[in-house]
């Protein structure tokens, strides 16, 4: 959590020069080709059939990144990912058979409504930002779904890269749009490389050796605590501050993760 967060300060740092789509479309694609120089799978050797689960995995996962970078143009880092975790919960709650399930899910509602815009309070968050946080949340669950097609029918990691590679595919175009030409400057390659690394190949690595270790509900459980590392992660590198109303509002979401978690397997252990 803490190198995923880190990566996502990291990579806000690029906006004013790549903008949130050219910053999306380097990192997916230098982590597509990290995946690729590190596993070396076998590509070819997808059938039809294969690809056919793998390209809609992959496209919910280049439109939750480019959703979710749009967000943080408007956003702190710490309501985006807060925002984002709805998508997991909903999807949690649709297949759950337990009535409690639902009053953790109102307990993330309030914490929407917490931070919805009614008149310009202080503490509420950019409209448009919230929205474009919950469509990341919305693919996030698109991919949790398409992703375990993916994995009952593509064994082993070739199926994730597969997936990051048609990511690629579908994030790049939007960069070039937006970035151009700089997007190939040695020192925003450098940067997007720390990107890819730290939100991709890392924290893929070390969720896979705690998913070993680890039972998957208790895996699910400490993972609710990324909303946190997310604001703290802002605060110290972006020097973002939250309101008390926001920090409401995040332990109401978090509290619900939790405890859909803790009596449910329905959330997704990979984070590519």
């Amino acid at each position: 959590m803490l190198s995923i967060q880190g990566g996502a300060a990291l990579a806000k740092t690029l906006f004013p020069a790549l903008g949130p789509a050219g910053t999306t479309g380097l990192r997916v694609t230098l982590a597509a080709l990290i995946l690729v120089a590190v596993f070396r799978p076998n590509l070819r050797a997808l059938s039809s059939a294969d690809w056919r689960a793998i390209v809609p995995y992959g496209v919910a996962l280049g439109l939750m990144n480019l959703s979710f970078y749009a967000s943080l143009t408007r956003l702190p880092l710490g309501l985006a990912v807060t925002l984002e975790f709805v998508g997991p919960l909903v999807l949690a709650l649709v297949l759950s058979r337990r009535r409690a399930d639902f009053a953790w899910v109102a307990l993330a509602a309030l914490g929407i409504w917490l931070i919805t815009p009614r008149g310009g309070s202080a503490g509420h968050a950019d409209p448009i930002g919230m929205g474009l946080a919950l469509l990341a949340g919305a693919m996030w669950a698109a991919y949790i779904v398409a992703g375990g097609a993916v994995g009952r029918r593509v064994p082993g990691i070739t199926g994730v890269v597969a997936g990051m590679t048609v990511a690629a595919a579908v994030t790049l175009p939007f960069g070039v749009a937006q970035a151009g030409a700089e997007l190939l400057n040695p020192a925003f390659l450098l940067l997007g490389l720390g990107v890819a690394a730290l939100s991709s190949a890392l924290p893929y690595t070390l969720e896979m050796a705690a998913l070993r270790a680890l039972p998957a509900r208790v895996f699910g459980v400490t993972m609710s605590l990324e909303p946190a590392i997310a604001a703290l992660s802002g605060l110290l590198f972006l020097h973002e501050r939250l309101s008390v109303v926001q920090w409401l509002a995040m332990l109401c979401v978090i509290l619900a993760s939790a405890g859909i978690n803790f009596g449910s397997r329905a959330a997704d252990p990979e984070r590519a």
